[in-house]
């Protein structure tokens, strides 16, 4: 079935069913006009409808009424019916008109109404199957997905540990650490407190941006206690970013790949930057994080993949997600439409 979508064979197939029915139907154009003016007629007509057709499909739909721009994907999708309407009246008013000596069909509008309406047909009727196309593989995702939750689930209940022992271990270990060690201390807490989130408070759709927040701020200290103190560690968030829920998990896992792939210079600084920003109803969240300079680009690790199919399932034409992988740095630059 990739090989399928891959090479268009769907297009192929229906513009040769459409050509070959047209052909059909117009034979006597042979004898009427002779050969020439018959697939002249085909080639322009068909050609005609492929152009208002894949402009509307691989243009205007996806920059216009998937963006909820209605009215101007209306008023767009109209100028393309007239302009297949106009060009195919001048080309029907000279080959019936003149070729074939029709007098009634020389004025430039005889043909309007059955061209208007073959373009608003085709326009249609290609947009069906496009929605059709992108609901099949849009279900076989849901459903990979699905499965893939199963396996996780099921890896999941055969590691599984009871919370209250685990969480009663880690207190008899804290409080099993010297007073002095401070940093033992604080890295178990920050643990249990990474730990706590994921167990209890990850089970609903959404979530609270402010939790979220505390879970990778919360991550984020932890990790300063491992680095070394060449390390510059940036966590900014403003004051605006509340009040409205995401997808819980959504975000830490850019950060934890920032944290893997971070250079490791002796000599100098090396940077992670986190920020989370808003503007107006979006969500912006940035991460960046130097490189080691030896020009070998980061492995996509399988979190990253997972992040990207949960974003293309549940914030489908709702984000933007922009990831630049160069020779000295690493940034990702996530735009969420939150409200």
């Amino acid at each position: 079935m990739r090989f399928f979508w891959k090479y268009k064979l769907d297009h192929i197939i229906f513009w040769s069913i459409t050509i070959v029915f047209y052909a059909y139907v117009t034979t006597d154009l042979l004898d009427k006009a002779g050969a020439y003016q018959y697939w002249l007629n085909i080639f322009i007509r068909n050609g005609l409808l492929m152009l208002v057709c894949y402009i509307n499909i691989y243009y205007l739909f996806p920059n216009f009424f998937k963006k909820n721009k209605y009215v101007l994907y209306s008023l767009f999708l109209f100028s393309c019916s007239l302009l297949y309407t106009a060009l195919e009246n001048m080309h029907d008013r000279q080959l019936y008109g003149y070729v074939l000596n029709n007098i009634y069909k020389r004025s430039f509008f005889s043909n309007t109404f059955y061209n208007f309406s073959i373009a608003i047909f085709y326009l249609g009727f290609t947009m069906a199957l496009m929605l059709s196309k992108n609901w099949y593989k849009q279900h076989l995702l849901l459903q990979k997905i699905q499965v893939e939750n199963l396996e996780t689930e099921l890896r999941y209940l055969k590691a599984q540990i009871n919370p209250h022992f685990l969480f009663n271990s880690l207190n008899t270990i804290y409080f099993q650490i010297d007073k002095n060690n401070t940093e033992a201390r604080t890295s178990l807490h920050k643990f249990s407190e990474l730990l706590r989130y994921q167990l209890y408070e990850c089970n609903e759709e959404q979530i609270a941006i402010e939790k979220e927040i505390e879970y990778l701020k919360s991550y984020i200290d932890l990790q300063r206690l491992r680095k070394q103190k060449n390390y510059n560690i940036c966590f900014e968030t403003d004051e605006d970013v509340c009040n409205f829920s995401v997808a819980p998990l959504l975000l830490i896992s850019f950060v934890e790949n920032a944290f893997k792939h971070v250079s490791s210079y002796t000599d100098k600084v090396n940077d992670i930057q986190v920020g989370l920003h808003r503007q107006n109803n979006y969500l912006l969240f940035d991460v960046v994080n130097s490189k080691n300079n030896n020009h070998l680009p980061v492995q996509e690790s399988i979190g990253l993949k997972n992040v990207k199919r949960r974003l293309e399932l549940l914030y489908a034409n709702k984000h933007e997600l922009c990831i630049q992988n160069k020779s000295s740095s690493y940034s990702v630059h996530l735009k969420l439409q939150v409200s």
